[in-house]
């Protein structure tokens, strides 16, 4: 029985052994056999190498979050606007607004050449005042509380304006421009004037970030602190109001959230340069939320963006309107995920084995062509000798 078992098995064996006594071995047997082996060596390296290499999957999904903030990191270069008159400003479809945003915004003083010539977080470095003027008309003795007066723009009696700032702030809401801002005390005694004076013919870098609600809006660099008034921005820098503002520009960097591999944002290094007496230059948004999970499961969320461009000469719109560069951004409705995988081992190990036994197999009917060929060639010799 046992015997018969065992029978049966060899009878399946689909590898029936050949005695050596009837190998034949060729010269091109041989070659064939080498360049087998070395395209094997050659094609597990590159598998070897594929399933160590990382592939990215990518996903599109609906995307569902909401109620979240974005981060918009920036580093804009104006060459020929001061940073004394430079203010960043945003706004969103719900309403909200902040106009010259200060912080986390660094503001770089440079030259015709493009070089720095002070650099300091903005709203700081505000002159020492002595013996300001009192809101009541006289000036702060010993013991007194500075209160200084806000030229008929407070909102209550107990409203004090301490420096240029805060009357600049008190005008803007009150929607009143500074037409009379050489006769203000805090604005002379600071030095304000004289500064934008001093700054006449610089440029500046802005770089920074914000954080905005998740919803359509806009941003902008502008000369001056905007106010709004009927549906429409002004600048309250009205007495020392230029014929037109030179808005050439270029964008070193803008990113909607955190850096991730292979993320491509077409505005950086962009360039655009003034040609018109007055304009307002437009970037139109649209951020696609971005979610990248690396090969150890670290989530970055973050954004990429596609941009178009405009150019609006305000000199045949609107003499109210504001120069400066805007950035209106919108949200897709689609999000699109990014994840690091390897291809798995049994994979790995499949095409090992495919790669192996393909080549010997070709290899195999190479070899049984070239050696019949051989054969025959040789037989017609013979034949042809004995004739």
């Amino acid at each position: 029985m046992k015997n018969t078992v065992l029978s049966k098995l060899r009878n399946l064996d689909a590898y029936p052994k050949v005695n050596e006594d009837f190998f034949t071995r060729s010269l091109s047997g041989g070659i064939i056999t080498l360049v087998s082996s070395l395209a094997i060596l050659l094609l597990v390296f590159s598998e070897f190498r594929l399933y160590l290499h990382t592939a990215t999957e990518t996903k599109l999904l609906v995307d569902t979050s909401r109620g979240e903030t974005l981060r918009i990191n920036f580093d804009v270069t104006f060459p020929a606007i001061p940073c004394s008159i430079l203010s960043v400003d945003a706004m969103d479809i719900s309403g909200e607004q902040h106009l010259d945003i200060k912080h986390d915004i660094i503001k770089k003083r440079i030259n015709t050449n493009g070089d720095v010539i002070e650099s300091k977080p903005d709203g700081i470095g505000a002159p020492k005042i002595e013996k300001p003027l009192q809101r009541h008309g006289g000036r702060l003795e010993q013991n007194e509380t500075y209160c200084g007066s806000c030229f008929g723009a407070e909102q209550s009696d107990d409203d004090c304006c301490n420096s240029c700032e805060e009357v600049r702030d008190a005008y803007r809401r009150k929607g009143w421009a500074m037409t009379n801002a050489d006769l203000i005390d805090q604005c002379k005694r600071e030095g304000f004037f004289e500064r934008i004076k001093e700054q006449e013919g610089e440029g500046c870098n802005v770089q920074g970030s914000l954080e905005v609600n998740r919803v359509a809006g806009n941003f902008h660099f502008a000369p001056g602190k905007t106010f709004h008034q009927s549906n429409i921005f002004f600048d309250d820098l009205m007495s020392v109001h230029k014929d037109s503002y030179n808005i050439s520009h270029r964008i070193n960097r803008l990113a909607f959230g955190e850096y991730f591999p292979g993320v491509v944002n077409p505005l950086d290094g962009g360039h655009w340069t003034h040609e018109t007496s007055n304009g307002m230059y437009q970037y139109f948004i649209k951020v696609v939320p971005t979610i990248y999970t690396d090969i150890r499961g670290r989530t970055v969320n973050s954004n990429q963006y596609s941009v178009t461009e405009h150019f609006k000469d305000l000199e045949y719109i609107s003499p109210n309107s504001q120069p400066g560069v805007f950035f209106y951004y919108d949200f897709s409705p689609i999000k699109v995920t990014f994840k690091e995988e390897h291809s798995s081992f049994l994979h790995f190990i499949t095409n090992i084995c495919a790669v192996i036994g393909g080549i010997f197999t070709v290899a195999g009917i190479i070899d049984t062509f070239v050696y019949h060929g051989q054969r025959r060639m040789k037989k017609k010799m013979e034949i042809g000798k004995f004739r």
